[in-house]
């Protein structure tokens, strides 16, 4: 089985397996590293939401950096497994909740302006990016910022306006196009 290493915070170097399931794919070590270069390193007191959590690896450092409570959304129970495993080696269940459920619906039932932080990496091949982002504009608080890791680029897409939210920061690694995305402050 795979692996990647939480990059930075309290649980620094831990390993978190990496399943080998359909469309799986960890965010890279330096993708991440760049992301909470963008976010700062320390996210004390955080509400932070992993909505595709996969093998956790985004929730995992936003709690590993100080957020006060990570929720992880997965679907696959071979991955919510994993997680709830690596949670309880980590001692964080009082920070982290694993939900065995689809993120579209549980964000579509979730309470609105919930959460600081929205990570969003679905499976490149489900084109969930749009639904995704329209789910995350709702649980994301006014100035609170989603990261969307995409197949294509989000830059000059206008839907981000149109939902109120602008582009903060864009990196390309290979493949992958990451971003930074603010919601707007109301009115």
């Amino acid at each position: 089985m795979a692996e990647v290493r939480i990059i930075g915070g309290q649980w620094k170097r831990s390993k978190l397996p990496v399943a080998d399931a359909v469309g799986l794919r960890p965010t890279p070590d330096r993708v991440r590293e760049t992301l909470f270069n963008w976010l700062g390193q320390d996210l004390d007191g955080w509400r932070c939401l992993d909505a595709f959590a996969g093998s956790g690896a985004l929730g995992f450092e936003a709690a590993s950096r100080g957020a006060a409570e990570v929720t992880l959304i997965e679907r696959d129970t071979k991955l919510v497994r994993s997680l709830r495993a690596v949670q309880e080696r980590l001692k964080a269940t009082e920070t982290v909740r694993v939900e065995a459920v689809d993120a579209l619906a549980w964000m579509a039932r979730s309470a609105p302006d919930r959460f600081d932080l929205v990570f969003i990496d679905p499976p490149f091949d489900a084109d969930l990016f749009v639904p995704a982002l329209k789910a995350a504009v709702r649980v994301v608080v006014p100035s609170g910022v989603i990261y969307l890791e995409a197949s294509r680029s989000f830059v000059d897409d206008p839907l981000l306006a149109e939902l109120g939210l602008r582009l903060h920061r864009h990196g390309r690694a290979g493949a992958v196009h990451f971003h930074l995305i603010q919601r707007a402050e109301p009115g």
